[in-house]
């Protein structure tokens, strides 16, 4: 999985980074502990989130 940044999301929709934020937890749960996968699975869950949250009210 290749890490997700803030500067991607930031072009996508709301309904859009609620659904990559889903894929992207699938892809999380499939990965092995201490990998590489995982480390950016968690981290562009982090972006995905704080993108989320700079667009609310």
């Amino acid at each position: 999985m290749k890490l997700i940044t803030r500067f991607e999301l930031a072009t996508k929709s709301e309904t859009e980074l609620y659904a990559l934020l889903r894929e992207v937890f699938n892809e999380l749960v499939r990965s092995k502990p201490d990998s590489h996968e995982r480390r950016n699975a968690l981290a562009s869950m982090e972006n995905i989130q704080s993108e989320l949250a700079s667009r609310a009210p």
